[in-house]
Formats: C-alpha cells, structure tokens, sequence
C-alpha cells in the first residue's frame, strides 16, 4: 500500500494565497489545475452564511470594531499582527464578499490549520482491462455497499383489471450478508424510497402511488426488527398535499427524528417515540430546496439542501432538536463549485465528503447547464472530438475532479483541514464497528462518450478506495477495495 501526504504550506505575497507542497520525497509530482482548485478553495473557502452577515450600517467606530473583533472570534480567525483598522477592513472584506483586501487572504490561510492531498495511483491497463472483463463475463465486481451486512428493498406489481395496468402489490425489505439473503420482509400500503438503519433494524419510508391528480400524497414509514420482524407501521399526517421523507435519524435515547418536505416548500423536522408516534412537530419555509442529506450533530442535526436549477449543492443548515434551523452555511470559491455528497458528525467534529470541478464563465456554461462536465464538453465541442476513445477521455474526466473531505467546526461551520484526492469523487461516509471514520473515494477508471444518448452525455466506472481515519481525525490506512461505482453525467 503507496501512501504519500504532503502537507500545505501557506505563502502569502501581496494580494494573492498560494500554497506549495512541503516535500517529504525526493521528487513532488506537478501541480496541475485540479490542485489550482483546492488552492483556490484554502483562499476562497469563506461561509456565506445566509442568517446574517450581508450588509452592517453602525453608527460609531467602537461598535463596529467590537462587531470585528467578535466576528473574529467566532470564526476562529486570529487578529495577531493586525492594527484596529485593519481588523474592521478585513471584517467588511468578508462580509461584503469582497475579497480585494490584502490582508484577507492572510487571515483566511491562518484559520485554516492543515490541508493534505494523499496521493493516488492512475489507473493501470490491468485495472481497465479488469473492469472490461467483468462487464463482458458472468463475473461481476461489487456493487459499493452491497458487502457485508446490508438492507435492500423491492417492489411487486399486480394487474389491475378495472384499471387496466399493473399497480403495486408490495413492498419488500431484506437483509443480506453480501449477496446472501438472510430474510424477506412484505410492506403493505405505500412504495418504499429509502431506508434508514437503526441499531435494533431498519426503517423504511415512502408514498403510496398515486392515481389521479387531486390525490394527496401522505408520507409512511414502518420499522421492521434486525431478524425481520413486523413492528409497526405509521402515516405522517402534518396537512400537506405532498409530503416525502427524506431521512429518518435516531436519537442518543431511541427516539427518532423524521426528516421530511412539505409541499415542496417546507422543511419539516418530527420527533417520535421508539414505537413510530409523533409527539412534536416543525416546519419552516425553505423555499424550492430538496433535502439530500442529513446526519446527527450532538443533540441537533445537520441537513443538506440543494436545488439542481441552481446548480446549489452546497447549503448546509444546523437545526436543533425541535426543528429550528439555527444556522445556514454554504461552501464556496471564486475558481470552483463544490458538490456536497455525504456528512456525518464524529468526535464533536463536522466531516463532508464532496468534490470540487472548475467553475467557467456564463457563456462557457450556457451549453445546457452542465455545470460539471462543461469544461470537458467544450473541449471536445471546440476540437470536434466526437468519436473520442475511453484512453483519451479518461484523463480529461479524470482531471476535471478533485475529491474532498472537509473536516469543520460544529459550530461555526468553518473548514480546518481538508483531505483531497485528484480524479476521484468524495463518496460515502460511514463508522466502522470499532469507531473509526470510513471515507469512501470513488477514483474514475474508465468513461465513455454518448452525445446522443439523453440521460447523460459521458458514463463510466469507478474504482472505490477506503481511507480510515482514526477519533483524532488521523489518517491511518487506505485501502483500495473491489467495490465499483457507476458515473454518470
């Protein structure tokens, strides 16, 4: 097993951050753009923080320069070596989203402790031609998750004969040990979208499938044991027309937090007892956001919102234990857009999987919004590149991506190490049986070109590599598995 880290290093010239590799080997490899990305993001990693911060008017300077002085503090940002005007330009910098102030950028490189690039191996021929075989045989890899002890779910459709089509019959969720069934669960009333895993089984929620357009559509979640037995079954009836459950926690005490939207405009949060009843409830209006990850955070939650129109893949909100959501972050740099793909809290620390791609103009983006491959699209575009190999498009997926894995302060939200992986997607985050942290990192092997196709333009696979960090956050193995996810896009 390779490993190498190289730690970044801050210089800090006038106007400008940049970071260079401390050397550990003889030789450093090159630093392309996808680091260019992450050096960007060490500058530009500010919280836009939506609660607050947008524009401040106070009347004299002494208010102003304590509003800085507190401002510092609770971002962690050190006022060493400022003067008092300097601590209020580099306060108004920030919360101007300025960013042209030359202190700014050293400011920011100082709160943010440590940043490591652990560096992987390309994709060898025999990986490649691992992957071709397995696709062609009977011989199939690992799907990731599908290994060890895990719950998958199913549906059976029925002829109608009033209605003249199928319609569901029942759901199904299972347990298995790799591809092993162990047992077979039927669910009665409602299609299941997702399942959430609790310490005595798994939850499952979803909607009945609706016939007509004035039908409501109430949101349902039933709780069956870890040796597959029945235990209870309940509706969330909250007065929405649509409600779906977006994820369903359990709390220190056995209780559950039902993490659900409502109308497509609200973010509910409800508390329920161990037998599934409901004893609070709490909404607030969110807007148009989906809700595309959550995780526990002390006796609170953190929960992502997205919206694919605006390409928003990186709001996080903090919401308490009654549902009021407390604070809203939202991740971002001048020379990349960061897609948020899973979060947990570990050791009283905020861990994100996520990944970086280059940000373009507006005209460069306008070609139908592909806001993460149109840096590729736009070079096979303009070269004409149509019938483009896997050899060849391969490194051009590849270098579009940097994985990440951002490790933040609960309460401020504010990075303070960072772990990147070039041509690779941050993937899952899990605990392990023994309480470390699992990271899963999806490192892209190989693609294929399909302009015509209208689900996505570029496919491929990818292998799964598996980093293990320890309670102090202490990267302490790698390992690169057998599982293979598919990439579309």
């Amino acid at each position: 097993m390779e490993q190498k880290l190289y730690d970044a290093a801050a210089k800090l010239p006038e106007t400008k951050l940049t970071f260079d590799a401390i050397q550990p080997a003889p030789m450093a490899p090159p630093i392309n753009k996808t680091w260019r990305i992450i050096i960007s993001m060490a500058a530009c990693f500010i919280l836009l923080i939506s609660a607050g911060f947008g524009s401040y008017a106070y009347a004299t300077e002494v208010k102003e320069y304590n509003e800085a002085v507190r401002f510092f503090k609770d971002y962690g940002l050190s006022t060493e070596g400022l003067s008092r005007s300097e601590i209020k330009a580099v306060y108004r910098d920030i919360t101007t989203n300025a960013f042209s102030y030359s202190k700014t950028a050293e400011v920011i490189a100082n709160s943010i402790t440590d940043g490591y690039e652990i560096f992987q191996n390309d994709p060898t021929p025999e990986d490649v031609e691992r992957l071709w075989n397995s696709m062609n045989s009977s011989e199939r890899f690992p799907i990731s998750g599908w290994t060890g002890i895990h719950y998958r779910y199913r549906a059976e459709y029925k002829e109608d004969p009033k209605l003249g089509y199928e319609v569901l019959d029942k759901s199904y969720i299972e347990k298995y040990d790799g591809d092993t069934l162990l047992w077979s669960t039927p669910v009665s009333g409602f299609r299941i979208d997702g399942l959430s895993t609790v310490s005595d089984g798994v939850i499952a929620y979803g909607n009945p499938e609706r016939w007509g357009s004035g039908s409501r559509s109430y949101a349902w979640m039933a709780k069956i044991g870890s040796d597959g037995s029945f235990q209870w079954k309940h509706m969330l009836n909250n007065g929405f027309e649509d409600e779906y459950i977006a994820e369903v926690l359990e709390n220190a005490d056995g209780t559950y937090a039902v993490i659900s939207r409502g109308d497509y405009q609200y973010f509910c949060l409800s508390q329920c007892t161990a037998d599934g009843k409901i004893n609070s409830f709490q909404k607030t209006e969110v807007g148009n956001y989906g809700i595309w990850n959550a995780a526990r955070l002390g006796d609170g939650y953190i929960v992502q919102l997205g919206s694919y129109m605006t390409n928003e893949h990186a709001r996080i909100v903090k919401v308490d234990h009654e549902g009021n959501i407390t604070e809203s972050f939202s991740y971002s740099s001048e020379d990349a857009y960061y897609y948020i793909t899973d979060m947990i809290g570990f050791n009283g620390k905020i861990y994100l999987s996520a990944y970086a791609v280059p940000k373009l103009d507006d005209e460069e983006q306008s070609a139908g919004g592909r806001y993460e491959i149109a840096n590729i699209l736009n070079y096979i575009f303009d070269n004409k590149l149509f019938a483009i190999s896997s050899e060849e498009l391969t490194p051009l997926v590849r270098d579009n991506y940097t994985a990440m894995l951002l490790v933040c302060d609960p309460e401020a939200g504010t990075p303070r190490e960072f772990y990147s992986v070039q041509g690779s997607l941050g993937g899952k985050l899990a605990l392990s049986d023994g309480g470390m942290l699992l990271w899963d990192v999806e490192s892209i092997t190989t693609t294929s070109l399909s302009i015509a196709t209208s689900a996505y333009t570029i496919r491929g696979t990818s292998y799964v590599f598996r980093y293990t960090f320890d309670p102090d956050g202490s990267l302490v193995s790698q390992e690169k598995t057998d599982e293979v996810t598919d990439y579309y896009r």
